[in-house]
């Protein structure tokens, strides 16, 4: 049974009839019903005269708009409820879904949800003028249905979970069997047990599809096998934090690592030397890109694969964890003809997915934009992207070398790793072009010793650099089970949060998109649940430390102070630490303060 306050109620008093009067434009709902500015409309209609498509997937294209705003729109334009919030996955009545193939569901975006106070069959579709599927899921089923509109992420994800608890059925086989055959593309989890009853090729096959399936369910950003004396240890990384998966046994090794290495394009008979690949993969309804790397070891080769979910990486800069203050001076600084922006933090901080959600900010068609990038991790429409190959000479520095002679406005450099690649950006930046890049420091201030350390002259430095942004990602307490609590005034110090300030309520918190502040004087404590795996913590977000180059900080640069130097310049000009930006994020119940002294250890001076 639905929960009853689900849905909003019909507005119009009638079903939605395709031959009667003509709906609104879903442009009109959207500003006048939804609180959508019209330049955004404009926008959109601009790009939809070019490439074609519906306007409401196009807004959601250029994050205009959200799937929830969208399927609301479609809602009031359709005079058919919306669901906002879907019933749980496992309350869904599982002879509703066995009668509905996965395929059908995941194409059509279409699924059955429960029984309505009527006994009518409560269906979540996200097209509601498909009025052809809606009478297939009610033949399929057999029973009357009362569509409803529902966000097309939420239904896709519903589906994902629902049918995962149909794997043992002999509709999903037959559907993944299916799927496999067509597109090789989807994968079904399947029990270690099947591996460990035969000998041949194709359980090892099904395991490792497994091992893949699972991982990105989970959202896990890596996968690590590791072979070990007696056995194979898989472990995924979950919001940075690595936990065991799966074990099989060692006389599986060389067939698991075979299987690996020949979906990622590698040598299987090369087994001394380290060696990198990549698989593309469709998984749950959701595009993946993994990234391979194996190394030889005394066990055996161990593996790496990192899963790139394309939904997660392409988002835009408010939706990064920027507050007001942030965001303001970030794009001011990407919309400058010219000069460098560095975003610098260790491997795994985010720094891609920043520099991506600044080249979405900025993309235009009059607007041309190249990327060196090692590897390209995914396609942004509109922009060229090049990848290094170090067989035949193309490096960071050749490739951008080569690219000033293509009339660019930005350029993106994946990384600046040499002095080279380093003389070739500080030389575009001060032509006339704006440069995105990265560099591997602790701290933004470290961004300018490590140029000079490259060798660069400090007044090219000086002169080319706008600002640099370091980054830490920090794990979201789970908000199913955190509970509010009053901090002590020694975390508070130690946070460097004046505790009488905070407990007063004398803070004014920056906006960050989608946060509201906890009641004053508390912050989350982690518990543990189902729904978090009990580990407390669910999904992970950024802070921020961005330091811009004034007369002071270039003074420093000029006399190559050091970097703590630099540091407490920008500090006393108004640059919001790292650890301070995570206090504030505290506050805003974003994380924990546990979290933020962890990530924030080496800049809390």
């Amino acid at each position: 049974m639905v929960a009853p306050g689900y849905a909003i109620p019909r507005g119009g008093g009638g079903d939605f009839n395709p031959a009667g009067p003509v709906a609104p434009l879903i442009g009109e709902i959207l500003v006048g019903r939804c609180g959508v500015a019209p330049e955004s409309i404009e926008r959109a209609l601009t790009k939809q005269r070019e490439e074609g498509g519906l306007l409401g997937e196009m807004l959601v294209r250029l994050k205009l708009i959200d799937e929830d705003q969208l399927a609301l729109a479609l809602s009031l334009q359709s005079e058919m409820p919306y669901l906002r919030d879907l019933p749980r996955a496992d309350e869904i009545p599982v002879e509703l879904i066995d009668k509905l193939p996965i395929n059908f569901a995941r194409q059509r975006l279409v699924l059955p949800l429960g029984r309505d106070a009527s006994g009518r069959v409560m269906v979540a579709i996200a097209d509601p003028a498909a009025i052809d599927v809606i009478d297939a899921v009610a033949t399929l089923i057999g029973e009357p249905v009362e569509p409803v509109v529902a966000s097309s992420l939420k239904i896709i994800d519903h589906i994902n979970k629902t049918y995962t608890r149909l794997r043992g059925s002999h509709e999903l086989e037959e559907s993944g069997k299916k799927e496999d055959e067509e597109a090789g593309e989807d994968y079904q989890a399947d029990e270690l047990v099947d591996m460990l009853d035969a000998n041949d090729e194709a359980p090892i096959i099904r395991w490792v599809n497994s091992l893949m399936f699972q991982a990105a369910k989970e959202g896990a950003s890596d996968i690590h096998i590791r072979p070990g004396e007696k056995d194979i240890l898989v472990r995924y990384r979950v919001d940075g934090v690595l936990r065991e998966a799966k074990r099989a046994p060692k006389k599986f090794q060389q067939s698991i690592l075979a299987r690996v290495k020949i979906m990622a394009g590698l040598n299987i008979a090369e087994k001394r030397l380290p060696q990198d690949g990549r698989i593309r993969r469709k998984m749950a309804g959701k595009d993946v890109d993994m990234r391979v790397a194996t190394a030889p070891t005394a066990a055996g080769e161990s593996v790496t694969i990192r899963l790139l979910d394309r939904s997660s990486v392409l988002l835009g800069l408010p939706d990064i964890g920027f507050a007001a203050d942030q965001l303001d001076t970030i794009r001011g600084i990407i919309k400058r003809p010219h000069g460098i922006l560095l975003v610098t933090g260790p491997t795994g901080s985010g720094k891609t997915t920043t520099l991506y959600a600044c080249l979405s900010e900025i993309n235009a068609p009059d607007i041309n934009i190249l990327t060196v990038e090692d590897p390209v991790e995914y396609q942004l429409e509109g922009i060229s992207q090049t990848q290094t190959n170090a067989k035949i000479d193309l490096t960071f520095a050749s490739g951008l070398r080569s690219f000033l002679r293509q009339d660019p406005d930005v350029i993106m450099v994946g990384e600046i790793r040499d002095r080279e690649t380093a003389e070739v950006a500080i030389t575009a930046s001060l032509t006339g072009h704006l440069v995105l890049s990265t560099v591997h420091t602790n701290d933004a201030a470290g961004g300018i010793t490590r140029l000079i350390d490259m060798g660069i002259e400090p007044f090219l430095v000086a002169s080319s650099l706008v600002g640099l942004l370091a980054q830490r990602l920090v794990r979201r307490p789970c908000y199913e089970c955190a509970r509010p609590v009053r901090p002590s005034e020694e975390m508070l110090v130690e946070l460097g949060v004046d505790p009488h300030l905070f407990f007063s309520g004398g803070y004014v918190l920056p906006a960050v998109k989608g946060q509201r502040p906890p009641p004053v004087g508390t912050v989350f404590e982690t518990v543990g649940c189902r729904a978090c795996g009990m580990l407390g913590y669910k999904g992970r977000t950024a802070i921020y430390e961005l330091l811009m180059i004034n007369d002071a900080v270039r003074r420093l640069a000029l006399a190559k102070a050091d970097a703590g130097s630099i540091r407490n310049a920008a500090i006393e000009a108004g640059m919001v630490h790292l650890r301070f930006d995570g206090a504030r994020k505290v506050m805003l119940g974003m994380t924990t303060p546990e979290e933020v002294m962890l990530m924030t250890a080496e800049s809390s001076d």
